[in-house]
């Protein structure tokens, strides 16, 4: 990983934050900036100008959030974001996409995104594809994270699929060796994990099978994140390897 480099998120909802990367990228001397789309005044009109510049940008990380990606009526800031994935993702250049992030990069790039036939929220179970190609992302067989969605993403066109399980299918797709798309919470830390369930009206949209109740989170032992977490800061190099 090279020294100073410009790391640049994109955040949908207040109090998010950038989970559990934020000290990995400073502890490499990372430069971060934020672009926060909720905060913007919903009677302006975003310019795509008010956007960084591409080139200042060396990895974009694109968090989760409540919307959906077809929502373009109520969150209009949506359109703008998209057509400026799509220039930054044109020029090659490194990108990870976390929960409804994987799902903005693959609705950019022309995948559909819609509602899951299950939602999921809680700790679960995702698994390694089969005959995922030697040169992709190495995941392991089984690996345990935190979903919290009610939508999926098709695989884009000409992306890898990398991982699923039996709620969900896509879990995890690559496009090339700069871009992953994760369905799932990797950055999910036990501060964030509180501030999502501060959201009751949030809380109140999920229920079924696969969703865990309030009081399953606040127990969730620290053991749990540190998975995800580690396939995160595994996955900001993979998808640096080429700028090192």
């Amino acid at each position: 990983m090279k020294s100073h480099l410009k790391v640049h998120y994109f955040q949908h909802i207040a109090g998010e934050g950038f989970g559990s990367c934020y000290e990995f990228l400073k502890a490499h001397q990372a430069q971060i900036t934020a672009t926060e789309f909720f905060a913007l005044p919903v009677d302006l009109p975003l310019e795509i100008e008010a956007l960084p510049q591409i080139e200042d940008v060396d990895l974009l990380i694109i968090m989760g959030g409540t919307m959906s990606v077809n929502d373009e009526v109520n969150y209009p800031w949506l359109k703008i974001e998209k057509r400026w994935l799509r220039r930054y993702l044109a020029l090659g250049k490194p990108a990870i996409g976390l929960c409804l992030g994987g799902q903005l990069i693959a609705n950019a790039l022309g995948a559909a995104v819609s509602k899951n036939s299950m939602q999921e929220l809680g700790w679960t179970t995702v698994r390694k594809v089969k005959h995922v190609p030697q040169d992709c992302f190495e995941l392991p067989e089984y690996f345990n994270v935190m979903q919290w969605h009610s939508e999926t993403f098709e695989i884009p066109k000409g992306a890898i699929h990398l991982a699923e399980n039996d709620v969900c299918r896509n879990q995890m797709y690559q496009i090339g060796k700069n871009v992953l798309g994760f369905q799932f919470h990797p950055e999910i830390t036990p501060e964030t994990l509180s501030l999502f369930l501060e959201n009751d009206e949030e809380l109140a949209h999920f229920s079924g099978a696969f969703v865990q109740t309030e009081s399953e989170l606040k127990h969730s032992s620290k053991a749990h994140f540190l998975q995800g977490n580690q396939l995160l800061n595994q996955a900001i190099e993979y998808v640096l390897q080429k700028t090192a």
